[in-house]
């Protein structure tokens, strides 16, 4: 294989072996009451909840420390050589001249929202009196869970390009900042997950761990930051989620005047009910 990074000027090259089909359950983002919108009322909250320290976040960059770490072209070829034999599939890596080297990563999907996909055009063209609004259409539709997608990548390849590389090959149109690339590895009977920042290496860190999936593995994720990166969303999105705001926020209103409404009742009647002394 040769490198898909071994020249500044070339962005990387990605290749990929399909394991699985995209499943089922599309539907319009121009439906107001389509899934789509009623998956966000569902799941999706506005005042996200004060996330507590998990166990999984102790020494959680300790499992990576090696695949941080600078090796000489000596020690990438030992290396590549003990992972290569390993491994009871045709997924090697193998060594360039210039020192980097390419393998195969296996990326999970686990995706809680619905990505959102050109919407097929009929007939080779859009509908009378489409064509001149300008409107991009979308189609949203669920991954299949616990899908997973194999990348040929390089060592120069980062975190940021893998994803893009996964959203590319499904044609997904929402913008890769709403993604992140996870590493999840089990140690003594503990599931540990860190989320990787956008100029790690993959695959430096899938050969660094060897080839056993329980030692290492990644995971695609929404990008839960904490606050809500609202430019990272399309404009049907962002009024598909002014028009949940508006109801929770109706919702909310209608549930304290209840509230204050029952209160005043029950203190007029103990008033009416009460002698004056």
């Amino acid at each position: 294989m040769t490198d898909a990074s071994s020249s500044p000027d070339k962005a990387p090259s990605f290749e990929m072996t399909w394991g699985s089909s995209a499943s089922s359950g599309y539907c319009s983002e121009e439906e107001p009451d389509s899934e789509f919108e009623q998956f966000f009322t569902a799941r999706t909250s506005f005042f996200p909840k004060v996330r507590k320290p998990q166990l999984s976040d102790v020494k959680q960059d300790e499992q990576i420390e090696c695949g941080k770490q600078e090796l000489t072209t000596a020690d990438i070829q030992q290396k590549v050589k003990e992972y290569n034999a390993q491994i009871n599939s045709n997924l090697f890596m193998n060594m360039n001249k210039d020192g980097s080297y390419t393998g195969f990563v296996k990326v999970q999907f686990k995706l809680v929202r619905p990505v959102s996909v050109p919407h097929p055009k009929k007939g080779g063209h859009d509908a009378p009196g489409r064509k001149a609004s300008g409107v991009k259409r979308r189609t949203s539709f669920y991954l299949p869970k616990d899908a997973s997608k194999h990348l040929h990548i390089s060592s120069r390849t980062s975190a940021r390009e893998v994803i893009e590389a996964l959203l590319k090959k499904f044609t997904v149109v929402d913008n890769p900042g709403k993604f992140a690339l996870f590493e999840r590895s089990e140690r003594h009977d503990q599931v540990y997950v860190r989320k990787l920042s956008d100029d790690e290496h993959p695959l430096r860190l899938r050969l660094a761990a060897g080839p056993n999936e329980k030692v290492l593995s990644f995971l695609l994720k929404e990008n839960e930051t904490g606050e809500v990166n609202w430019h990272a969303f399309s404009m049907p999105e962002l009024k598909n989620f002014l028009r949940i705001l508006q109801r929770e926020e109706e919702e909310h209103i209608k549930q304290i005047v209840q509230r204050y409404a029952l209160a005043r009742t029950k203190m007029q009647e103990a008033l009416a009910g009460s002698t004056p002394g």
